[in-house]
């Protein structure tokens, strides 16, 4: 079925969306609604500024390819807490993620950014399904992102689709960092994502967490600016794969392939533990 959008005039607030998220609990349904979301956006060049400086990115006159996901956020919050959307926000986890940069994530806007959810199927522990988010200016798709996420509880017919693994390749230290036990509660006002599990023990505590997690799109932002000199301007994906959650504070070090049409990387915690594996091909 065709997706109908909704074009609204400015991204949501957010103050409203996260107190909504905040209290909705439970399932109300298996099938996800066929309404997407527009607005027109521009990028404020101090937000810009802290989120290069929070993420480890340099200057080179381009967004990063993780920041649309922070433009859009409030967008996908509105989505995903609409009283249509049958799964509640809070207890999704976020498995996979895919960044397609089409074209040179040039200039400041206004750009037209949209989400919908889709590709809903049977998971082992649940269902899965996307959020897909696009950017757009004048001459069509600058980027595009699929957040695949997971909604335990819920039980749908028919087979679960299984990954497909590529061959391994070999790969070297590229880089290392700490992730500091403030580090949720730096990148949630940058990105204006405030769940709970990010934000303090306290808070992470009822959700399983002994401690504070770091963000997935954090450590994805944090590997991506590791490993800029390694990704052409523009025509390449990345796709990402949140292993063990990043228990704050902790020391993360990062491994890499060599710059190739197609390498592969991984972020790993004390002892080895992996935390995120990733790979990227020149599209």
């Amino acid at each position: 079925m065709a997706t109908e959008w909704l074009d609204l005039p400015t991204p949501p607030a957010l103050p409203g969306l996260l107190l909504r998220a905040a209290t909705r609990r439970g399932i109300t349904g298996k099938v996800l609604p066929h309404r997407g979301l527009r607005c027109p956006v521009s990028v404020d060049t101090r937000h810009l500024a802290r989120y290069r400086q929070l993420c480890g990115f340099t200057d080179d006159a381009r967004l990063p390819a993780t920041y649309p996901h922070v433009l859009a956020f409030s967008l996908q919050m509105k989505l995903l807490t609409e009283p249509e959307f049958p799964f509640a926000l809070l207890g999704l986890v976020h498995l996979e993620n895919r960044i397609r940069v089409v074209r040179q994530l040039a200039g400041l806007g206004p750009f037209t950014l949209s989400v919908e959810a889709s590709n809903l199927a049977p998971h082992d522990k649940g269902a899965v399904f996307s959020v897909i988010t696009r950017l757009e200016d004048q001459l069509g798709l600058l980027w595009e992102g699929d957040s695949r996420l997971l909604c335990r509880g819920v039980k749908l017919d028919g087979p679960t689709v299984g990954r497909s693994e590529s061959v391994s390749l070999p790969m070297d230290d590229l880089d290392h960092w700490q992730a500091p036990g403030n580090i949720g509660r730096h990148y949630a006002r940058v990105s204006g994502d405030y769940n709970p599990i990010h934000l303090s023990a306290l808070s992470a505590k009822p959700f399983g967490f002994p401690r504070a997690i770091a963000h997935g799109l954090w450590n994805k932002a944090r590997a991506l600016a590791a490993l800029q000199a390694h990704l052409p301007a523009s025509g390449y994906s990345v796709e990402v794969r949140f292993q063990k959650p990043v228990l704050l504070p902790a020391t993360l070090r990062m491994r890499a392939s060599l710059p190739a049409a197609e390498g592969q990387f991984d972020v790993l915690g004390t002892e080895d533990v992996a935390h995120m594996a990733g790979c990227w091909q020149v599209i």
